[in-house]
């Protein structure tokens, strides 16, 4: 078993909020991170971490790996996003397999950089970059090969990155994600601004904790051409990674209400189709999800779609995750 610091976490939640529809909540004590749920009906549902007995295995574990997901996504014709994957030296060799770095440069030219790199079965936005050469294409898979031994390397895409929730036929949560940014004040440098932006994370309950000494926000800068000395004129937003996972630092807006829809009946028959109950889908979209939807991309899916960090953004945002979470409890008391 591995111990999880970053909290709140779906335990604690669980606990807070079954007794609500007159359930309870036996968590295993010395790590906290696992339990069961005992309904009034003597049905007796389990969870670890965000691992929620809802979905069925095989489709869960699709849905992990990024690729696989993709394949069977596109294959029923939903607009995924084009990409390939590539191999830690070791591990090619082992499955005997030609697949590494130069067979990912030759692969970049296809559409050429910049890429997005990312661990294939990797989450909360950990070790995803975007590549804007060979030789930052060569550091972002060094940097996925030491904790993953598959890389997903895709092309990058344009559009507004949001998050919809789906339980069975419903949407039950949606909002944008914004990545890591600050916002210039003419007089403090970038540096700065994110030591002040880490402390705000602190006074506020986010449990995000940016790793200040990431190369990745070094990169991001000199394409703007910037480094960490620069200092913004009052007003200008500066982002600081490409990625716009909550627990990176992002931000998150609530569109729940607003969604459109054929948004909606996407993200439904998606999940669906992808043999899922609940399923975060992440997309990408030319403008708002208010609107007609025309043109978008899958970005990934997510079967185990933890809502820790939203719930750590603000009250008003973890309401909506107890509302949600009521809603998957119930459903779980369900065949």
């Amino acid at each position: 078993m591995t111990k999880r610091s970053d909290g709140p976490l779906l335990a604690e939640l669980f606990a807070e909020i079954a007794p609500r529809i007159g359930a309870e909540v036996f968590i295993e004590p010395e790590w906290g991170v696992a339990g069961r749920i005992s309904f009034p009906s003597g049905r007796k549902r389990y969870f670890r971490f965000s691992s929620i007995d809802v979905n069925p295995l095989g489709s869960a574990e699709v849905a992990k790996d990024k690729d696989y997901a993709n394949f069977f996504m596109a294959s029923l014709g939903y607009s995924t996003i084009p990409g390939k994957t590539f191999y830690s030296p070791d591990w090619a060799e082992k499955i005997q397999v030609q697949r590494s770095f130069d067979e990912a440069a030759e692969f970049c030219r296809t559409f050429g950089f910049p890429v997005m790199v990312k661990p294939n079965s990797g989450s909360q936005g950990r070790d995803v970059a975007v590549a804007g050469n060979r030789r930052e294409l060569k550091s972002a898979l060094k940097r996925v090969f030491l904790g993953d031994r598959v890389a997903l390397v895709q092309q990058v895409m344009k559009g507004r990155d949001y998050r919809i929730v789906v339980l069975d036929e419903d949407v039950i949560s949606a909002y944008e994600r914004i990545p890591l940014r600050v916002t210039g004040d003419g007089t403090r440098s970038i540096s700065t601004l994110i030591a002040d932006r880490q402390a705000r994370f602190i006074a506020e309950g986010r449990d995000t904790v940016m790793k200040v000494a990431d190369p990745r926000i070094d990169q991001k800068l000199q394409r703007s051409e910037m480094t960490r000395a620069s200092i913004p004129q009052p007003g200008e937003i500066v982002y600081l990674l490409d990625n716009a996972n909550l627990s990176a630092g992002g931000d998150a807006i609530d569109v729940t209400a607003t969604v459109h829809p054929s948004v909606k009946a996407l993200a439904v028959k998606l999940t669906r189709d992808m043999g899922l109950r609940l399923c975060g889908v992440d997309i990408l979209v030319p403008g708002n999800l208010s609107d007609p939807l025309d043109a978008y991309s899958i970005i990934e899916i997510n079967a185990a779609p933890g809502l820790d960090h939203y719930a750590k953004v603000g009250a008003e945002q973890r309401a909506i995750v107890e509302a949600m979470y009521l809603k998957v409890l119930q459903s779980m008391d369900r065949d």
